[in-house]
């Protein structure tokens, strides 16, 4: 590090240091500053374009109820279609809601295949893969939902993945791996309505 004997030493080696890095400086201070605006028009940007998918996401499940015309069916199908984000998981979690509520199971497990697709959030992607099992089980496709359960690892789910996993042993005829499994879902803790659904469930292996 040099040293300077004077402040004219000092002064002289600032301006040599501007002379030399100045324009540097400046092309660094422009970026730095378009960087900042560019990340809070983006910013911004992000807010209004989730209050924007917020508000028609709204719209478009109010309208989907069981017996939706199919006008509001096709809109949500739109909807999930132009949204690959979590709004477009919901609708397309909806429209399965809607396929199972009319006995389209395949159709079901279509939309919750695809909302699969559209959300990186784990609480999310949990309560999908536990409804796509669901469905499964409701379209006698056994095998593929405990293959879709053991996807789901997610500590906070495993009282609902071991429920609906003792649910297929129970179609497959397995009861000491329905006891097990529910004994499993008992021991997550899970809210009191669904303890007392698992106790009832292991009584009615017992007899």
């Amino acid at each position: 590090m040099e040293v300077y004997s004077s402040e004219n030493e000092q002064r002289e080696a600032l301006g040599r240091f501007f002379a030399d890095n100045g324009k540097a400086l400046v092309i660094g201070v422009v970026i730095g500053i378009a960087a900042l605006v560019g990340w809070r028009y983006w910013h911004n940007h992000q807010n209004d374009a989730m209050m924007a998918s917020s508000a028609s996401w709204q719209q478009v499940n109010q309208a989907l109820t069981h017996d939706a015309a199919p006008a509001a069916v096709d809109a949500a199908q739109k909807f999930a279609d132009a949204n690959n984000n979590n709004y477009g998981a919901l609708t397309s979690m909806d429209l399965a809601r809607f396929y199972v509520d009319n006995g389209n199971f395949a159709a079901a497990e279509k939309q919750l295949q695809k909302a699969l697709t559209q959300t990186n959030e784990e609480n999310l992607e949990a309560l999908i893969y536990v409804r796509l099992a669901r469905v499964q089980l409701e379209a006698k496709n056994v095998d593929g939902a405990l293959k879709t359960l053991e996807k789901e690892t997610h500590a906070g789910w495993s009282a609902l993945v071991e429920d609906a996993r003792g649910d297929a042993q129970v179609i497959k005829g397995n009861n000491q791996a329905a006891r097990e499994a529910y004994d499993k879902a008992l021991k997550a803790n899970p809210p009191q309505a669904l303890q007392a659904l698992l106790r009832m469930k292991l009584n009615n292996l017992s007899s």
